[in-house]
């Protein structure tokens, strides 16, 4: 598995509906470069859900208090991302709040966010929870937030592909 792995983002939200917003971003590049920004909320930003937040930890006050205007997250998100694709694991969810932000922002992306049926094949993509599911030992213990499951995103990605070639072969 030397094969340099492909940049990876994810979005934690602050519910599952319309109404939710990006409250943090976390990207992992191919170089092995981390970034993790908490979001602090605008004010039109209202909507909670208390089961979001029993699923990735984080309260609003977390939010008011380490959070991260959204004009210097989305502007260094991009000096992060600069050029690069990326790829989630969550497209229909992440690429909207991400667009909600940058938006928010006033900023455009200067980076790509794609899908991951673009990178892996049908039976890559078949087996993908249970290959997910199988490296998560790897993380318990490590708290649920975007740049972790970036991590497990990417290493998902790369577990994946070299299962691929080991069946073919």
């Amino acid at each position: 598995m030397n094969k340099q792995p492909p940049s990876v983002i994810d979005v934690e939200a602050s519910g599952f509906g319309s109404r939710s917003y990006p409250i943090e971003v976390g990207a992992k590049r191919s170089d092995g470069a981390r970034f993790c920004r908490l979001i602090y909320p605008l004010e039109e930003w209202s909507h909670w859900d208390a089961q979001a937040e029993q699923l990735h930890g984080i309260s609003q006050q977390d939010l008011y208090e380490h959070g991260y205007p959204v004009y210097q997250v989305c502007r260094e998100l991009n000096e992060f991302l600069d050029g690069e694709t990326v790829f989630t694991d969550g497209w229909v969810v992440d690429y909207p709040w991400l667009i909600k932000l940058f938006d928010a922002a006033r900023l455009t992306m200067s980076f790509k966010v794609t899908a991951l049926d673009y990178l892996l094949n049908e039976q890559q993509m078949e087996n993908w929870h249970l290959t997910k599911q199988s490296l998560q030992h790897r993380f318990n213990g490590r708290r649920h937030r975007a740049s972790v499951d970036a991590e497990l995103i990417q290493l998902t990605i790369l577990h994946s592909q070299a299962q691929s070639k080991t069946r073919q072969a």
